[in-house]
């Protein structure tokens, strides 16, 4: 597998996702990737990409829910 921006070899490996919605921040280490040996791009998989989507609309729901008590 090649990676898209520098065509440079994929190799598994985890790396970390940062996320900033409505004064939310959220960090998730370790997630499973593809990682580019020469420029360090992630890419991920359509599983792990659902399983982050799924936290986020969690962390949504609680964050609205915050914003309406204050």
């Amino acid at each position: 597998m090649k990676c898209i921006p520098c065509q440079g070899t994929m190799k598994r490996g985890k790396a970390p996702i940062h996320i900033d919605r409505d004064g939310c921040h959220i960090t998730i280490d370790n997630v499973p990737a593809w990682i580019c040996e020469q420029c360090g791009e992630p890419l991920f998989e359509e599983q792990e990409v659902e399983t982050v989507q799924d936290i986020v609309k969690a962390v949504d729901e609680k964050c609205r829910l915050l914003q309406r008590s204050a």
